[in-house]
């Protein structure tokens, strides 16, 4: 899976609350993905020096969510499984496997 999702991909969730939410990864470490607008949480701020708010405030985050639970979705707007294949140009090449439509370039390969 590391290969296949990276930040700015179109993403649709499969499991938890917000399944069947679809959005944008906008960050990813090994193996969590935080996608916008989906797993939203409330967190209480205490006020600080650069936070002068009276009695503090409350922020709404988007939290990571695990990496299996989500799935590429491609431009057509159908979330599917993806394969990677080595084209004849020897680029390793992100295909989905629904609709056949290459989703980006991986690298070259020798």
């Amino acid at each position: 899976m590391s290969k296949r999702i990276r930040k700015g991909d179109q993403v649709k969730v499969l499991a938890g609350n917000d399944k069947g939410k679809q959005g944008v990864v906008q960050s990813r470490s090994e193996d969590r993905v935080v996608v916008s607008g989906v797993n939203v949480r409330k967190k209480h701020m205490k006020p600080t020096q650069q936070n002068q708010v009276q009695g503090g405030r409350i922020v709404e985050m988007e939290m990571s969510i695990d990496i299996s639970n989500v799935q590429l979705v491609s431009q057509d707007g159908v979330s599917s499984k993806v394969a990677i294949k080595t084209s004849d140009k020897g680029h390793k090449e992100v295909i989905f496997k629904k609709s056949g439509q290459t989703h980006r370039l991986l690298k070259k390969t020798v």
